[in-house]
């Protein structure tokens, strides 16, 4: 699986950050860091993925079965 953010959706909350340090990260601005990127999520962390899903109040986050980028 694979985690997909969309920036122009991302309004630096920062809940998805906050939620799932182990996957996601903030930028110098207090945007998610990984905005504008799709990326694998390990098997071990799926359950983390789909914590920062829930947690992203602007529905940027998706998880999606392929790469979309």
């Amino acid at each position: 699986m694979y985690l997909t953010i969309d920036k122009s959706k991302c309004m630096g909350h920062g809940r998805c950050y906050a939620e799932v340090p182990s996957l996601l990260s903030d930028d110098d601005e207090g945007f998610v860091a990984e905005g504008g990127t799709t990326f694998e999520v390990p098997g071990d962390l799926h359950d983390d993925a789909v914590t920062a899903v829930h947690a992203c109040p602007e529905l940027a986050i998706a998880l999606v079965p392929e790469r979309t980028q």
